[in-house]
């Protein structure tokens, strides 16, 4: 059976340009995939951080002007990956984020910036110039979705494959930037890019992809629901038979804690003792009380409402009640972050929050805390508590999209049955989150209980073994589905 190529399109790619998970997975599912006889090549914004990695570049095409200047498309290799990059310095040359700006707020061009991600990579999908004439066409969330409607207009297309990582970001923008952004009139439609009256990048992805995946079973059934749909819940309805839940994984060469680089001890199930090594390690590099009995939570998150961390912050004098310590990495809503640098500073010893992102600081944090809260009030999938299972930190999780399809509440009949991997809480409310500190920490009592629940943790397959098996069945089943 013959190899299947695949053009990638995202607009963050671990290791050169990271914001999220989202560049998490876009850097290791085609690594993944490769085992499987599929090529990917990924498509990304040229950033600095981007520029700068690529080895071996060539250059593949140059447009004269692209939404305000011109561009080169650029080939090369980072981390393993086969990578095309959109050199336009107009849209991509700036510091920082790679969606807002140095005031806190979105690049005011940011539809014309991400609009290009989508051109470039629909001219060069059906064969444009130096095209690569793909199998099939993968875009990853709202930043790509427009490259599924203007592949829409071309009669001679790849299948186009969808993945929402979150319906929570939208892309949405004024209808009056529709013919700026070469989108026909005919579009701005209720069976097109209309979104309540906006143009909806993501509306784009999820109305004209062939199939449309999200990263877990539960989210797939959550978005469908008025509830969780994020006003998608109708069209999601009616494209259900195209719709899939498909786990993700984790980069077991990144995340492995028995080669982990960045870790004071390294472990495995076979020498867990060595986990207590980074337990004090972390508790000393963040000013915590060098305590082995405490029990030690992480955090190592976004700090939004969606995240939950208000839910932890109220709860905070009971975990710390129980004796009970705190390591926090994440940055997000200064109105969040504020509080709890605030608590840290109030109870020193006990608290310790890093507001920011540090990548040694949270392989740290998986290897030396010894329970994960992540209180989300949805989550996609959630790639932390993958990491936290793979590293013996049991996740304490809200009953969600991906936290509920990847662990195992430690109930009395998993308990009894000797499965178990974490806690599960729901509602996800302040009152139920206390409650699963409890249960956490009455575990935690109980060390044969815990070691027994570690190990079931460690032994969990996070890998995208699994899910790039799932991938490479739907690619073939549209590729034949089209040859039809």
């Amino acid at each position: 059976m013959r190899d299947v190529t695949v053009l990638g399109i995202a607009s963050e790619i671990f290791p050169l340009i990271k914001t999220g998970g989202l560049a998490d997975v876009a850097g290791a599912l085609p690594v993944a995939l490769a085992d499987e006889g599929v090529r990917v090549t990924t498509l990304v914004p040229g950033y600095p951080s981007v520029l700068a990695g690529l080895a071996g570049v060539e250059s593949l095409r140059h447009f004269t002007e692209l939404f305000g200047g011109p561009a080169r498309i650029l080939r090369g290799r980072a981390g393993g990956l086969d990578l095309l990059a959109i050199d336009a310095p107009h849209l991509y040359a700036r510091p920082g984020s790679p969606y807002i700006g140095p005031d806190g707020r979105d690049w005011p061009d940011n539809a014309q910036r991400f609009a290009a991600l989508g051109a470039v990579a629909a001219s060069l999908a059906v064969g444009e110039g130096n095209g690569v004439a793909p199998d099939i066409v993968h875009a990853h969330d709202w930043q790509a979705g427009l490259a599924l409607a203007y592949l829409h207009h071309h009669a001679r297309r790849p299948g186009t494959v969808f993945t929402a990582h979150n319906l929570a970001f939208q892309g949405n923008y004024p209808p009056s930037l529709m013919a700026e952004l070469g989108l026909p009139a005919s579009d701005f439609a209720i069976d097109g890019v209309e979104f309540y009256g906006n143009l909806s990048f993501l509306k784009a992805g999820l109305f004209y992809a062939d199939r449309i995946t999200t990263v877990s079973p539960t989210y797939a059934a959550e978005i469908r629901t008025p509830q969780g749909g994020m006003g998608f819940d109708g069209l999601l309805r009616t494209r259900a038979a195209l719709l899939s839940g498909i786990l993700n994984g984790i980069d077991e060469t990144v995340w492995n804690p028995a080669t982990d680089p960045h870790i004071a001890a390294r472990f495995s199930t076979a020498r867990p003792g060595r986990r207590s090594i980074n337990k004090e390690a972390l508790q000393s590099r963040l000013g915590l009380a060098t305590t082995p009995g405490a029990l030690l939570f992480g955090v190592i998150s976004r700090i939004t409402w969606q995240k939950g961390l208000d839910l932890l912050l109220a709860n905070l004098p009971g975990l710390l009640g129980l004796g009970a310590q705190l390591a926090l990495l994440g940055s997000g809503e200064p109105g969040l972050e504020d509080a709890i640098a605030e608590a840290a500073a109030a109870h020193p010893g006990q608290v310790a929050a890093v507001i920011g992102y540090d990548e040694a600081l949270a392989h740290q944090i998986q290897a030396g805390v010894d329970a994960l809260l992540i209180p989300s009030r949805f989550e996609p999938c959630g790639l932390t508590q993958l990491c936290g299972l793979r590293y013996g930190a049991l996740p304490v999780v809200a009953r969600v999209g991906g936290l509920a399809d990847t662990v195992i509440d430690a109930n009395e009949a998993a308990l009894a049955a000797g499965t178990g991997s974490g806690v599960q809480f729901a509602p996800v409310t302040q009152e139920m989150l206390a409650v699963a500190i409890q249960r956490t920490a009455s575990l935690w009592r109980e060390p044969a209980t815990w070691r027994r629940l570690q190990r079931n943790a460690m032994r969990t397959d996070v890998s995208w073994r699994r899910p790039a098996a799932r991938y490479v069945a739907l690619y073939r089943a549209l590729i034949t589905e089209r040859a039809h």
